[in-house]
């Protein structure tokens, strides 16, 4: 079967190709998953896991992606709650190969069942995006109606996600990106927003909650911006300096397969929409990693034709 692969940890994105592989094998509690849409991050290249297995040892070649949307056509032994023919959406583990291929092994339980009305490109979209989201918003910072919240990078995939719950959620959203996203995350809810290559990001003032994707000066600034109790959640870096008298979270983002169907259903309801701004085919998903001009929202392999 056909998948990207990275090889040449030194070579980042240039190490990215089209192969042949061998088809995957199920392991206990897993699932084959015939992929047809898959979502990617772009620094994943970095992360230990897609070098290395659980136990730290080379697994190159890998298959990088992690969010993926297809049909089940393999159980493992043991496997329950899913079905061959299923249609599912979800995360691929860290450790093992991903979802920029035509087949990928996963573990049930970091899949949902996907609705038939429910487009493979947009569930693609979501998985990672809207667990880090709401995980970040409600789980760690616990968010409640009437409270007031900043999400930088509003316009992205995963703060676009996080700017319709807070919306939803009864808070006050102040989105932040680059002045082209002013629009985009206006429309998604955001009750105002800030430009930061020309605002002035103190002039916000105090706020419940920060939402944090960026990290670095940005990370770094925000801390005075949260009020006492608050809370700042990033999933940037962890957190070097802390709000006065708040709380800071760094996470990682985990499977829920209850969450997912949660996040499935207000998909269908259009109370959440991804923003999804380039589909592209397996062929072309190592030049999507450094693509030529930047798209708002998250690109999108298809993989398989539905």
């Amino acid at each position: 079967m056909q998948a990207i692969t990275v090889q040449d940890r030194d070579a980042g994105v240039g190490g990215l190709a089209l192969s042949e592989v061998p088809y995957p094998r199920a392991a206990e509690n897993d699932v084959i998953v015939e992929v047809y849409a898959a979502g990617f991050t772009p620094g994943e290249l970095d992360w230990p896991g897609t070098w290395t297995d659980r136990a730290g040892r080379d697994r190159t070649p890998s298959v990088p992606g992690h969010e993926l949307s297809g049909v089940v056509t393999e159980l493992g032994y043991g496997t329950t709650g899913l079905t061959v023919g299923q249609r599912v959406f979800g995360l691929t583990d860290w450790s093992r190969n991903g979802s920029l291929a035509q087949y990928t092994a996963v573990e049930a339980r970091n899949l949902a069942p996907l609705p038939a009305d429910v487009d493979h490109v947009m569930a693609a979209a979501l998985p990672i995006s809207g667990l880090t989201a709401w995980q970040a918003l409600f789980d760690h910072a616990r968010l409640v109606t009437g409270q007031s919240v900043l999400i930088h990078g509003a316009a992205g995939g995963v703060g676009s996600i996080a700017v319709q719950l807070a919306r939803e959620a009864g808070a006050r959203v102040i989105g932040t990106g680059r002045a082209g996203d002013r629009d985009t995350a206006l429309g998604l809810g955001a009750d105002d927003f800030v430009d930061l290559q020309a605002g002035k990001l103190e002039d916000i003032g105090e706020v419940d909650v920060v939402f944090d994707v960026i990290g670095g000066e940005i990370l770094e600034r925000s801390t005075a911006l949260v009020r006492p109790g608050g809370t700042l959640v990033t999933i940037a870096e962890p957190v070097a300096v802390h709000p006065r008298d708040g709380r800071a979270v760094f996470f990682v983002v985990e499977p829920d397969r209850s969450r997912l169907a949660d996040l499935a259903q207000r998909l269908r309801d259009g109370r959440l929409k991804p923003i999804v701004g380039a589909v592209r085919p397996l062929a072309e998903a190592a030049s999507a990693f450094t693509p030529d001009k930047r798209t708002p929202g998250k690109t999108i392999i298809r993989v398989t034709q539905d």
